[in-house]
């Protein structure tokens, strides 16, 4: 019995908690969920602080004579560390900016964008195990003035898988549901499905290229809705900084429904 009772000790002494955060010389790989679409399994480290946002973001898409420009002010997501396994997330946009121009008129709408609030749960896999898994359910809050959004609460859960490889390949696999507002104002709401198929390589220990394809499609009793896009990235470390990362990318829309092209830097930094 005493052997039993030793592990279950050591083991709750190394468990880790928002009121017991992991030590600095503890803490696992910085993991975010930027650049590219993917979501990873990884969770943060408890009782630290991360945040991840865009820089710069910027979309623009052509339809006829028509172009629209889709600006983001930054974006960032703040991340807690709740437990080894569990993190809760916020993410805001604090401005966004859209521009369409066509026919020789132009019109702007801006404004606060909606919030995003979730919980990410790491169920298999939490450091650099060869597979990892977790569940994310979100929560949108209709924050977004009415000029750049819905004004309805919508919510869905992500379930990404990832796969780790020799030679510091990987992929992340990225199915999700969503349950979206119906767009004709009436209420109700209808089906939503995501899916992202991302593949990574390191190049070094502080730098990363990735590649994915994402698409979507969205069930609207006002007409169904499929987006497609080849997306590349690239994030790096500096050696000085390993809770420090600055990353870029571009997606393309690969058919008529999806914006042309996306472009972004952005930043993260674990505390």
């Amino acid at each position: 019995m005493l052997p039993t009772i030793t592990a279950v000790a050591a083991l709750a002494a190394t468990s880790y908690t928002l009121f017991n955060p992991a030590p600095d010389d503890k803490l696992r790989d910085l993991c975010t969920d930027r650049p590219t679409k993917s979501t990873s399994p990884c969770t943060l480290d408890a009782g630290h602080f991360q945040l991840e946002s865009d820089i710069f973001n910027e979309t623009l898409d052509h339809t006829g004579a028509v172009s629209t420009t889709t600006q983001l002010l930054t974006g960032p997501t703040l991340k807690l560390g709740l437990t080894d396994l569990l993190d809760a997330e916020i993410s805001i946009t604090p401005y966004e900016r859209v521009v369409v121009r066509g026919h020789g008129t132009e019109s702007t709408a801006g404004g606060f964008g909606d919030t995003y609030l979730k919980l990410k749960w790491n169920v298999l896999g939490n450091a650099s195990d060869a597979v990892g898994f977790a569940l994310v359910p979100y929560v949108k809050a209709p924050t977004g003035s009415a000029r750049v959004g819905n004004r309805a609460t919508e919510g869905g859960v992500i379930a990404p898988v990832s796969f780790t490889f020799p030679d510091s390949w990987s992929l992340v696999i990225d199915p999700e549901l969503d349950s979206l507002a119906n767009s004709s104002g009436g209420g109700g709401h209808h089906l939503n499905a995501a899916g992202v198929l991302s593949l990574s390589k390191g190049l070094s220990h502080h730098f990363t290229a990735s590649a994915e394809l994402w698409s979507d499609r969205d069930w609207d009793a006002a007409g169904r809705v499929t987006l497609l896009s080849a997306d590349l990235g690239a994030a790096w470390s500096p050696e000085s900084s390993p809770n420090l990362q600055f990353d870029g990318g571009f997606n393309f829309g690969l058919n008529h429904q999806t914006p042309g092209v996306q472009g972004y830097l952005g930043i993260s930094q674990r505390f």
